[in-house]
């Protein structure tokens, strides 16, 4: 009788969490759903949407390298492989654009698909670059609205080198995203 009470109490507890998550990204609590996706996440891995939104929640909260694990469990319906491939770009070009940041390396020549996440903006834009002379700063606008503009460069921390990209409007700071 306390093996079923208690299996009847965790399931409980872990039926909740998906909501409560879903709450959390609803409210653009990004990182907290994250987190608490990341801490639950052997419980929940055979559910595809709790993946989904523990991916999506990562992404916008810029945990982008913990969208490796969502990427591969994502498989077993369109709407899954689509998410799979749209977080798999992201995490692709963040890790192309670091390495050409941070070791001079030439992607003018990659063809890749291109999401509407700022990260994959960034990347077109410095793709489109060519061939260039290695900048510490790089200024892009966007190409829909021209009071969207993007600031790319690498701060020096004292461990890792960090990717930062600034998104402002007009002259007004709206986010700071850094990946590493």
């Amino acid at each position: 009788m306390k093996i079923i009470l208690f299996v009847l109490l965790a399931f409980n507890i872990y039926a909740d969490i998906k909501q409560d998550m879903l709450n959390l990204y609803q409210d653009k609590k990004y990182k907290e759903a994250c987190i608490m996706g990341f801490a639950n996440f052997k419980y929940k891995e055979q559910d595809e949407d709790f993946v989904s939104l523990y991916a999506f929640s990562c992404l916008h909260s810029d945990y982008i390298d913990r969208l490796a694990l969502p990427i591969a469990m994502l498989k077993l319906s369109s709407e899954a492989r689509a998410n799979s491939a749209y977080f798999s770009t992201i995490l692709m070009q963040k890790k192309l654009l670091y390495h050409a940041l941070i070791d001079n390396k030439d992607l003018s020549l990659l063809r890749f698909p291109s999401t509407d996440y700022v990260l994959s903006k960034v990347f077109d834009f410095y793709v489109e670059l060519g061939i260039h002379e290695q900048k510490e700063v790089y200024l892009f606008v966007d190409k829909e609205d021209e009071k969207l503009k993007y600031k790319l460069y690498i701060r020096n921390d004292k461990e890792l080198k960090k990717m930062v990209i600034e998104e402002f409007y007009d002259t007004i700071l709206l986010k700071t995203h850094t990946y590493w």
